[in-house]
């Protein structure tokens, strides 16, 4: 049976790798260069493969085509495929089908990486034989094929949503939905509400969906659906989500978590990252890891002793009383939303970047308050300057130096120089994660 991979990064060499064990024929094709690392996987293990181009006619003869997420369905390739009746899935569909591991899947618009790790160090943590997938951590078909785990926590974008038909969560959880990558779902807020809801196809009465309350998208959605898992809401209200028994809510300061006439409690103050959108991802991790049967002192543990989340309100260094903060995963309004309603501090804020049609509206309230300076970084700033030069200093730059020369003008001992773009990184970064280091990498040679 002739396997064909289209991508050659993570999740695509990891499939390829999956496919050879399961006897496949397999040929994997990237448009593009492939990573060095990719390359030496793809060599030892003796896997053919292109880049560069793609090859029509050896991809269209495929029993079978796994597709990287970043492909878009709508590309020619993927259109004739299955126009030509080929099956075309992702990596985690590919993978869930040679698998009984229990998945703990996490999906949503803002939150979803941060509950997936705490999810991850808290089940480890205690004990469990445990593997971390999706768009953190080793691909899931990788870690099928190599070194497999009886439980998986999988972060889950759209796009990987997309790809998967009878793939079957036994926990899935939506933290929220925001407008974000419309672009690939025809500039429809609904279709990519729908995309994120695939997560529960599939699921039956012995699952769980966890699903944030206070998104009123989500919320509504779940009012008008006829869910075969069990539900449990979580809230940053002290009004308890809905009829059921099952849910997580404050009292106070207190984080109160019910789920099967369980309860579990924790002062928000004991949990090692603050603000309320990580109140939130606590609340989900808390209730998922209640259902997986792990013991509230290993919870509270857990909770207290996770460290920081790389590029995710990410403390680099205090230089001059100045703190910096890394929030380069901030790819949209809502992240950044988020992050400035946990600052404490004057903010000198540095957004900026590829612009994803983003209303900074919702933002206005929360920037006259709070924030001193905005910096502007990204190849086209007019966005935001048009949105912003009436609310509060903005400062137009086209690179990281001049950004950060920028900070250095504007912030004196006791604020705090927020990197939290709004927008995504390919104006003038390979990614996020490239933004985010280079971004720590100069703001430590500051400090010397």
């Amino acid at each position: 049976m002739k396997l064909v991979i289209l991508g050659g990064k993570e999740s695509g060499t990891g499939a390829a790798l999956l496919g050879q064990k399961l006897g496949y024929d397999v040929f994997l094709s990237d448009k593009g260069v492939i990573e060095k690392t990719y390359k030496e996987e793809l060599n030892k293990a003796g896997i053919p493969f292109e880049e560069g181009q793609h090859t029509a006619e050896r991809i269209y003869g495929a029993d079978l085509v796994v597709k990287s997420p970043g492909i878009p369905d709508t590309v020619p390739l993927v259109a004739e495929l299955r126009n030509r009746g080929t099956e075309v899935i992702s990596e985690i569909e590919f993978a869930g089908r040679h698998t009984e591991a229990r998945m703990i899947c996490i999906t949503g618009s803002n939150g979803k990486t941060t509950t997936t790790l705490l999810t991850h160090h808290i089940l480890k943590q205690a004990g469990l034989d445990v593997g971390l997938a999706g768009n953190v951590g080793a691909s899931l078909a990788a870690q099928v094929a190599v070194k497999a785990h009886p439980v998986y926590v999988v972060e889950l974008s759209s796009f990987q949503l997309d790809g998967m038909f009878r793939f079957q969560a036994d926990i899935a959880v939506i933290t929220n939905i925001t407008p974000d990558h419309l672009d690939r779902y025809d500039h429809k807020f609904g279709n990519y509400v729908d995309s994120k809801f695939r997560i529960l196809q599939n699921m039956n009465d012995k699952g769980l969906f966890i699903y944030g309350w206070d998104c009123q998208v989500v919320r509504e959605r779940v009012e008008e659906a006829c869910l075969q898992p069990q539900v449990a809401a979580f809230t940053y209200t002290e009004n308890r989500p809905g009829e059921g028994e099952n849910y997580a809510g404050m009292e106070g300061d207190m984080v109160v978590v019910r789920l099967n006439a369980r309860e579990f409690r924790i002062n928000k103050n004991e949990i090692s990252i603050k603000g309320r959108h990580n109140v939130y991802n606590a609340m989900a991790a808390i209730l998922a890891c209640m259902q997986m049967g792990i013991g509230f002192e290993a919870i509270a543990e857990g909770l207290r002793s996770f460290p920081q989340v790389e590029h995710r309100l990410e403390t680099v260094a205090v230089i001059d009383g100045v703190t910096y903060i890394n929030d380069s995963k901030a790819t949209n309004v809502d992240s950044a939303w988020y992050a400035l309603d946990s600052m404490t501090t004057p903010v000198v804020w540095i957004a900026g970047g590829t612009d994803k049609g983003n209303d900074y509206s919702v933002l206005f309230d929360l920037v006259k308050a709070k924030v001193k300076v905005l910096i502007c970084m990204g190849a086209d700033n007019r966005k935001l300057i048009d949105n912003f030069s009436a609310i509060c200093p903005v400062v137009d730059t086209h690179s990281l130096e001049e950004t950060l020369a920028a900070a250095r003008n504007y912030a004196v001992s006791g604020d705090t120089v927020l990197l939290s773009p709004c927008c995504a990184s390919f104006d003038l970064f390979r990614n996020y994660e490239d933004r985010g280091d280079l971004f720590k990498e100069k703001v430590r040679q500051l400090a010397k």
